[in-house]
């Protein structure tokens, strides 16, 4: 484990979540990218069970920083600005029988950190609000399977479910979060899930809105 995974602190990311929020309603792309970061190295710290989830979110965080750098940089400062850039500007790929011309879009890699999110939450969740002795794997296969389950193959799916059976104890996740407890670990879920939850309704919300929730 690297340092960067030890770093990780459940407090941080539930500041950043809080960040992610504007008075308005708007979901800045920076504390966004900066929330999923730390995220990933929660995931990372527990080993290499979640490596297809935590693989692929880097990725997708790698093209948002470059959009985040790029001379269109000003459209892409939240998730409400790049939708509506390039939505405007024919940048999303609509059509599923076509080939993608535009598949690194902002909205297109944001839809896949957006549904890898609601995963996350419905399994912290799970964490804070069961028994001592539940079962990760089956807390972590149910929100997988209301989730990432429905964009993955029949393969993709089988694998994910015989690695979740390798998954360690509810006191390591919650050992995990770096906090002084598992008792303080469920009570900032507590408070951090809410943030989570807002940012991920928000987002919902408004890929609804401009039809975007079924990019392929």
């Amino acid at each position: 484990m690297d340092d960067s995974e030890k770093d990780f602190n459940l407090k941080v990311v539930l500041v950043s979540f809080k960040q992610c929020l504007t008075d308005k309603g708007e979901v800045l792309l920076d504390h966004y990218i900066a929330s999923w970061k730390g995220l990933v190295r929660f995931l990372n710290s527990l080993g290499a069970v979640f490596s297809f989830i935590s693989k692929d979110v880097v990725s997708k965080l790698q093209i948002m920083e470059r959009l985040r750098s790029s001379p269109q940089s000003e459209h892409y400062t939240s998730l409400q600005s790049m939708v509506a850039y390039e939505v405007s500007n024919k940048l999303v790929d609509m059509d599923h029988r076509s080939h993608p011309r535009h598949p690194h879009s902002g909205c297109r890699t944001v839809l896949r950190l957006h549904r890898a999110l609601h995963w996350l939450q419905l399994f912290l969740d799970g964490l804070r609000t069961s028994s001592e002795d539940a079962r990760t794997s089956t807390l972590c296969s149910e929100a997988y399977n209301a989730t990432l389950a429905n964009y993955h193959s029949w393969i993709v799916r089988q694998a994910v479910t015989v690695a979740f059976c390798a998954l360690p104890s509810r006191k390591v996740f919650l050992e995990a979060m770096n906090m002084e407890s598992s008792e303080q670990a469920v009570e900032m879920l507590g408070e951090a899930l809410p943030f989570i939850e807002h940012v991920y309704d928000i987002s919902q919300k408004l890929y609804a809105e401009h039809s975007l929730l079924d990019l392929p």
